[in-house]
């Protein structure tokens, strides 16, 4: 008996021992598989597509999708502040900015820009994460959860969102009907005339900008947006030659029957004179359960840029929420 108790003892302590091995061995894989900052390049279907890391706090990553489409990721750096609690994600997609640019309009679909997500996803490790899109990247944002599902998605936000063209149209005739009438009549004599890159279709699609893009005047491109340019191509194949008239292939894009499926938190975030209209984003606010809206007021299209640090503490303070944590 006192053998056999001695001899259980012996197997107790080497169990024990083996597990406190095995656990150290995953803590120490699961902490040397932390995403670290920096950047690079993965491959996707049709080139590579570079994505930047930002910060180090040990939140859940934020990975944030650029609009367009053909936009780039650049502005998203007055997100970075971000990264003292989380890491933050960012990648120019496929065909603008950094990434490649293939010249292949078969690949400038909603499926492919999915797919290219989810690799992006899988080869960062991002098993857990938020997602923020603005304006064609809260579409991305919107058909990835739809066509993927929500595991591993800790939540959305919707920012200054395209999730309805017909919708998108509707609110940019409002918007349109509220110009000047001269600047309205120069709108629609060349868009009849299919002169939409003359000097009289460009002054004046620039004061519809000035009032819903930038709410004043346009600011100064930044050097790092310099040296990443956007596609036009890309923008014109899948959307139209200016914010306010669609003639591409996202003519027919719409969410809205389905974003009642999205089963985590959502936040909607639209300036006070957004393209994407604070009564149009409400609306899709009441279509997803317990979801919550913010208006950011002074901003237009450009939420983030004009007023940056009233956008930072809404998302932070989002977040916190999601995961828990008291708001500062």
């Amino acid at each position: 008996m006192l053998l056999s108790v001695a001899y259980n003892d012996v197997s107790t302590m080497k169990n024990a021992c083996l597990a406190i091995l095995l656990l150290s061995i995953c803590c120490f894989a699961a902490a040397d598989s932390r995403l670290a900052p920096g950047q690079g390049f993965i491959d996707v279907q049709g080139g590579p597509v570079w994505y930047k890391v930002t910060g180090s706090g040990d939140g859940i990553p934020l990975l944030t999708l650029h609009g367009g489409p053909g936009g780039t990721s650049c502005g998203f750096a007055l997100l970075d502040p971000l990264g003292e609690k989380r890491p933050v994600v960012r990648y120019d997609q496929l065909g603008t900015g950094r990434s490649g640019r293939p010249d292949d309009p078969s690949l400038w679909t909603v499926d492919h820009y999915v797919e290219e997500l989810d690799t992006l996803r899988h080869a960062l490790g991002l098993e857990h994460v938020h997602l923020l899109g603005h304006s064609w990247g809260a579409s991305l944002a919107a058909a990835y959860v739809l066509a993927k599902g929500t595991d591993g998605i800790e939540s959305v936000i919707f920012s200054s969102p395209l999730l309805s063209t017909r919708l998108w149209v509707r609110d940019a005739s409002i918007q349109r009907g509220q110009l000047p009438e001269d600047v309205q009549r120069a709108l629609v004599e060349n868009e009849k005339a299919g002169t939409t890159e003359s000097p009289a279709y460009e002054a004046a699609s620039e004061i519809y900008y000035e009032r819903h893009m930038y709410a004043g005047k346009k600011p100064p491109t930044s050097a790092e947006c310099k040296a990443a340019p956007w596609s036009q191509s890309v923008y014109e194949y899948m959307w139209g030659p200016q914010e306010f008239y669609a003639t591409g292939t996202l003519v027919d894009f719409d969410v809205t029957p389905r974003l009642h499926e999205i089963d985590v938190p959502v936040l909607f975030l639209a300036g006070e004179f957004d393209e994407a209209r604070p009564e149009t984003v409400a609306g899709f606010q009441k279509l997803v359960p317990d979801s919550q809206f913010r208006v950011i007021h002074g901003a237009g299209h450009s939420t983030l840029t004009k007023e940056p640090d009233e956008y930072r503490a809404i998302v932070e303070a989002f977040l916190e929420q999601v995961e828990g944590r008291r708001p500062h």
